[in-house]
């Protein structure tokens, strides 16, 4: 019985096959609330998204994937850090991480503050998916155009 084997042309050129690690950036979710996080992770999954849902902006800050974040989805009331600190520290850090702000509890204020500190959208619960993903493609958009600038 004879076997055939098939090559490829880099691999015959002493070329080793790597796999690369995934440069593409992710949609961070961090909202207190477990369901509405995996909701939207589930959500970003299914059109093709990278992301990764935290509880806290403490672990999110923790997470190896802060690097990588490329849209911040954030609720506005979170026990010990909000959704608008959050976005503030990670300014402050020198980290401008494009910010969708989601809250149960909207107010003009809250609005003012968060458009006032740059964030992309503010958006009340209940929103619509499609609300909420047209704000994540503005915020991926952004930061492909930050990544490209010195």
């Amino acid at each position: 019985m004879s076997r055939t084997t098939s090559v490829s042309p880099n691999a015959a050129r002493g070329y080793r096959s790597c796999q690369v690690p995934n440069t593409r950036p992710i949609v961070a979710i961090v909202d207190d609330d477990d369901a509405v996080g995996n909701a939207i992770e589930v959500l970003m999954r299914s059109v093709g998204l990278i992301a990764k849902a935290f509880s806290s902006g403490e672990e999110f800050l923790r997470s190896p994937e802060l690097s990588r974040t490329g849209c911040l989805v954030v609720d506005f009331d979170m026990p010990k850090m909000s959704g608008l600190d959050l976005h503030n520290n990670l300014s402050r850090l020198g980290k401008e991480i494009p910010t969708v702000l989601i809250t149960a509890y909207p107010s003009d204020d809250i609005r003012a503050r968060a458009l006032q500190a740059g964030v992309i959208c503010y958006l009340p619960k209940p929103f619509d998916e499609s609300d909420l993903l047209n704000c994540i493609q503005a915020a991926l958009d952004r930061a492909k155009g930050n990544r490209g600038a010195p």
